[in-house]
């Protein structure tokens, strides 16, 4: 295995990190800063209040996207397998 078959693994293994991180990420930044605005001019200030609505959206996330995650997961350790075995 050269440099460059290793360099093409970890470009793919952050790509697909990348790609199946993203929606959760944004979800919660964006349930974050709607959240932080709503606390802002409530002026209601508890801790809770961020972290349930987050948590919740997740939670929805990942049943929504579950299967397309762990699709593109099996896809990408499938790949590796097939390279382990053409060396």
């Amino acid at each position: 295995m050269t440099q460059g078959d290793v360099i093409i693994l970890l470009r793919g293994a952050l790509w697909t990190v990348l790609r199946l991180g993203a929606p959760l990420l944004l979800t919660s930044l964006g349930v974050g800063l709607i959240v932080a605005i709503f606390q802002a001019a409530t002026q209601i200030h508890e801790q809770t209040l961020t972290f349930v609505p987050k948590v919740l959206s997740i939670a929805f996330l990942l049943l929504v996207l579950g299967s397309w995650m762990l699709t593109n997961i099996s896809d990408y350790f499938r790949m590796i397998c097939m390279q382990i075995i053409a060396l």
